[in-house]
């Protein structure tokens, strides 16, 4: 993923129209950023510390966090209104945040539309990387999403991005097409990816394989109906 990322199309127009005036007729957000869990105390990970990795929805209070690695993956990093205006579509968004000793170390996004969930953004932060947290976000979401009625996953990655394309691979995403210049700030193609049929056993079969090969532990926060 593009550190770890992928963007929704429609996302990306947005932010295009905000240099001229912010679409969906928001009102600028106050400058003031609320509070946040802030970040993970101490080392990445202790020899003799288990990880443990706390998902739970994506609140207001998570934001200043969200932008700091935000800021710090993507070349165009979403604004806190657009957040905003994301958390508040809760019929058809889910977002969740990964925590690690009280901070914030990634996030997750998915937008639903019929049988359909499109991931729109995932993200780790750099120090966290290669700690299995974008798997648990994206274990965390694929069932969020078959929860939510959802039978087929998709998502975008930069075609040049193979070792997220491979960790889809793993969660069984295939190709299905390239949008020309779809990063805008880089005139790169995305790969457009599927996952079909996650409502069924044998794709939660996957995806526990998959959590079997992970260390340390998740706690949910709540249930991920």
């Amino acid at each position: 993923m593009d550190g770890i990322g992928g963007r929704a199309a429609q996302r990306r127009r947005r932010r295009r129209r905000g240099r001229r005036g912010r679409g969906r007729g928001l009102r600028p957000v106050a400058a003031r950023v609320p509070r946040d869990d802030g970040e993970p105390e101490g080392e990445v990970l202790r020899a003799d510390e288990q990880l443990v990795v706390q998902l739970v929805p994506m609140r207001r209070r998570h934001l200043r966090a969200v932008l700091r690695i935000e800021a710090q993956v993507y070349p165009r990093p979403w604004s806190l209104s657009l957040f905003m205006s994301e958390l508040a579509l809760r019929a058809t968004r889910a977002y969740y945040v990964a925590r690690v000793r009280g901070g914030v170390v990634g996030y997750c996004g998915l937008m639903l539309s019929g049988d359909d969930g499109h991931v729109t953004t995932i993200a780790v932060d750099p120090v966290w990387h290669r700690h299995g947290v974008g798997t648990r976000l994206l274990l965390n979401i694929a069932r969020v999403a078959a929860n939510k009625g959802a039978r087929n996953l998709t998502l975008e990655v930069r075609v040049s991005n193979k070792p997220a394309q491979a960790l889809y691979y793993r969660f069984g995403f295939h190709p299905a097409g390239i949008r020309k210049n779809y990063y805008v700030e880089t005139n790169e193609d995305a790969l457009v990816m599927w996952a079909k049929d996650i409502d069924t056993d044998a794709y939660e079969r996957r995806l526990a394989g998959i959590e079997s090969t992970l260390s340390g532990s998740t706690i949910f926060d709540e249930p991920r109906s």
